[in-house]
């Protein structure tokens, strides 16, 4: 079993498609051992994604993930990380498979509905950031 870390992002929220996704989460075997929704500081986002502080996009991506409400989630599964990436999709919904989150959800590669770690150590890295150890099942 391996846990990793996923979010659905202000844009599905504000179009009310959490629980589309949550459902497809769950339909994909995944087990929620923690979710919350959280709005996001300005500061909380810059944290989050610090390490692409330098990149042309970081500000309008922490505009972004701090202009609503976000679902914050622990999954576990079986191969957990590579699930649910695979589930998401490519990052530009126009490049994603058919039947993925971010084909039928996103709208963009700026609004692409999810987010997900995209290795073990990032996984506990975005856990720890959100979530306590005594707050996951």
């Amino acid at each position: 079993m391996e846990r990793t870390f996923a979010i659905i992002k202000p844009d599905a929220v504000e179009l009310k498609l959490a629980g589309k996704i949550l459902a497809r989460i769950e339909e994909a075997g995944f087990a929620v051992r923690g979710m919350r929704l959280h709005h996001l500081t300005k500061r909380e986002a810059e944290g989050f994604y610090a390490v692409h502080r330098e990149r042309p996009f970081f500000g309008g991506l922490t505009d972004f993930m701090s202009s609503g409400p976000c679902v914050l989630m622990a999954l576990d599964a079986p191969d957990a990380i590579k699930k649910w990436r695979t589930l998401m999709g490519a990052t530009d919904p126009a490049k994603a498979d058919a039947g993925t989150l971010r084909k039928d959800f996103g709208s963009s590669i700026e609004r692409n509905a999810t987010h997900g770690s995209d290795a073990p150590e990032t996984a506990a890295f975005e856990l720890g950031y959100f979530f306590r150890g005594m707050e996951l099942l």
